[in-house]
């Protein structure tokens, strides 16, 4: 019997590369507010964290330009930027073979779902998810998301594996009791993984498929 019952996808930076259409949304947030143009770092650290807490923690906001910034962000995001993506090399292969070894699987990101779920069947990854994304509003944590995705499938944390490439994909499974592979093919800055010591480190998702395959 494989260790495993459940797994639990991030999207930013384990399926996708989203980072032109994130990248040019901060941008466009930022002028609006006549803010100056971000650097690579702040650009980088915006993938991952809800875009609330990233506006607030990276440009040091108030609670109000954050909420601005979010709805600037918005009005390019919804149209231009959620097309401004692709998937990781593998990535369908990844869940298709997970579906086939006996996985449920779920996304579990903070992207809001609206925008996650379409991103979801524009690369054709939906019909491998036992469950869609459940984040509605930008204050979420993937602490909640985790709890929520377990609590929706019954599952025991021993039984899931969250799969991500940030430290806070790493946290907030271990808030919940939760094993992490974490992926270097992502958007983690250089030591970040290695700092939040997750269960498992892989390069790729090649690897990481191996290894599920092989556990099932």
């Amino acid at each position: 019997m494989k260790k495993y019952k459940y797994l639990l996808f991030d999207l930013d930076g384990a399926l996708t590369y989203s980072h032109p259409g994130i990248y040019n949304c901060v941008r466009y947030a930022l002028k609006k507010m006549g803010w100056c143009e971000p650097t690579e770092q702040q650009l980088r650290a915006m993938v991952g964290p809800s875009l609330y807490n990233g506006f607030k923690q990276n440009f040091s906001m108030t609670e109000q330009e954050a909420a601005r910034a979010v709805n600037n962000y918005r009005e390019r995001y919804s149209t231009v930027g959620l097309f401004e993506n692709e998937p990781i090399a593998g990535a369908k292969e990844l869940l298709k073979a997970c579906k086939e070894a006996g996985y449920k699987t779920a996304l579990a990101t903070l992207k809001p779902k609206p925008f996650a779920d379409q991103i979801a069947v524009e690369f054709g990854f939906m019909p491998y998810f036992d469950l869609a994304a459940v984040a509605l509003m930008e204050e979420c944590t993937k602490e909640w998301v985790v709890a929520e995705l377990m609590k929706a499938f019954g599952a025991k944390s021993e039984e899931c594996l969250m799969i991500g490439d940030r430290r806070q994909d790493v946290l907030g499974a271990r808030e919940n009791g939760v094993d992490t592979a974490a992926l270097r093919c992502g958007y983690a800055f250089e030591g970040e993984l290695e700092a939040v010591e997750p269960r498992y480190i892989f390069d790729d998702l090649f690897a990481l498929k191996d290894f599920l395959v092989s556990e099932a």
